[in-house]
């Protein structure tokens, strides 16, 4: 017997990748030739669930963002109360200051006109004072005179009596007239200072005013700003529901899209298990179909159970059975939309890594000698609502 060196072994593997690369171009060739028809796949049923998560997270965030709207209207007309609230202040603040700054007005003018009354006063009382002193002054430097005069100069006593009554009555005249200054000056000064303690009091009270209209100016400033904040971000968020509303009835016409599809892919799936199904025996495998059949095994089903993997392979041999399918290992696994693995690549990455394992490989030649614990399922996927099967591991098989 004849050994077989290492460029027997390295011509052996080249053999074999070169079949297994004109197997797959062999499979692509077909695909291109025949006219593409959809199946029930894992990608078309994934594609319709994603599509429908999205559009139940599109009606939770169009649901969330009408509340929110709500909310900001309901706290608008709240502020906007409130606006109309401080604007009937502001207007009576307003209204109040006027009225104020009008006595205030009025009481400085009557003060200036009290300030006038005693400055007149002050001045017949320093008048008046003038005249009585130079009065008492003549008398009482010219009474030796005027006593003798008076005695003398007087042809009867009746004149004299007459003089001496008329200075007595000037004297009572000036004693009187310095006590009307009196009394006029006390109710002068007591008017005055009764009207400096109500405009002190006005000055206060309009002080207090001024402050509260700037308070309230204040308030209707911020309260009308928020206002606007909140019409720009209802505007806003208008705008997002809108958007949001437009994004839901184009999720719903591509899930009726991929509903469509996907009733179509059923009814191909049901006519494929109806359809001729050949003999384990009639068929032919290529030099490379354990190897690309274990490394799908490992895509699809590594971290299941061992009868998981046989499951996974049993499907691919059921479509290479099944008339309906590609007659070739090759052909199935790279049908044109079928396994994600080849789409994604890591089929690719596989093969050139050989990490089929050896349960990956027991469980291709199970397949591959006919053994299915599936029956005759044709597909498998991660298990959602609705879809009735076979569970092995993560995946339903149907």
């Amino acid at each position: 017997m004849r050994k077989v060196g290492v460029r027997g072994k390295s011509t052996k593997k080249f053999g074999m990748l070169f079949s297994l690369m004109a197997s797959i171009m062999a499979a692509i060739l077909l695909g291109l030739s025949m006219s593409p028809i959809s199946y029930a796949t894992e990608s078309t049923k994934k594609q319709l669930q994603d599509a429908k998560d999205r559009k139940a997270q599109s009606e939770n965030e169009l649901d969330t963002k009408k509340k929110d709207i709500e909310e900001m209207n309901e706290e608008k007309s709240s502020l906007q109360g409130q606006l109309n609230t401080l604007n009937t202040q502001l207007s009576e603040v307003s209204n109040n200051l006027e009225q104020i700054e009008e006595q205030i007005g009025s009481k400085e003018n009557e003060i200036e006109n009290t300030l006038a009354e005693l400055d007149a006063a002050k001045q017949d009382q320093e008048n008046q004072y003038v005249s009585m002193k130079k009065r008492i002054q003549f008398i009482y430097e010219k009474q030796n005179f005027m006593v003798m005069e008076m005695v003398f100069g007087f042809s009867n006593f009746s004149d004299f009596l007459n003089q001496n009554q008329y200075i007595e009555q000037l004297t009572s005249y000036d004693r009187r007239k310095l006590t009307e200054y009196i009394q006029i000056k006390e109710l002068i000064e007591e008017k005055e200072e009764t009207l400096e303690s109500e405009k002190e009091q006005l000055d206060i009270y309009h002080a207090k005013q001024q402050a509260e209209q700037s308070r309230v100016a204040g308030l209707v400033s911020q309260t009308s700003g928020t206002i606007q904040q909140y019409a720009n971000d209802i505007s806003d968020a208008e705008a997002k529901a809108e958007e949001i509303e437009a994004q839901i009835k184009a999720q719903e016409e591509d899930i009726k899209q991929l509903e469509a599809k996907l009733a179509e892919e059923m009814r191909l799936s049901k006519l494929a298990a109806a359809s001729t199904w050949r003999d384990i025996s009639e068929v032919t495998f290529a030099e490379g179909d354990r190897y690309l059949l274990a490394n799908l095994i490992y895509c699809e089903a590594g971290a299941e159970p061992y009868e998981g993997k046989v499951a996974v392979g049993a499907v691919v041999i059921n479509r290479v059975l099944s008339s309906v399918y590609p007659d070739t290992v090759v052909g199935v696994i790279y049908q044109n939309r079928q396994f994600s693995p080849v789409a994604s690549g890591r089929l690719a990455l596989a093969l050139a890594e050989g990490r089929a394992t050896a349960s990956c490989f027991q469980a291709a030649d199970e397949a591959m000698k006919g053994y299915s614990n599936v029956g005759n399922c044709v597909y498998f996927r991660t298990p959602i609502p609705g879809l009735s099967g076979r569970n092995i591991g993560g995946h339903v098989f149907y």
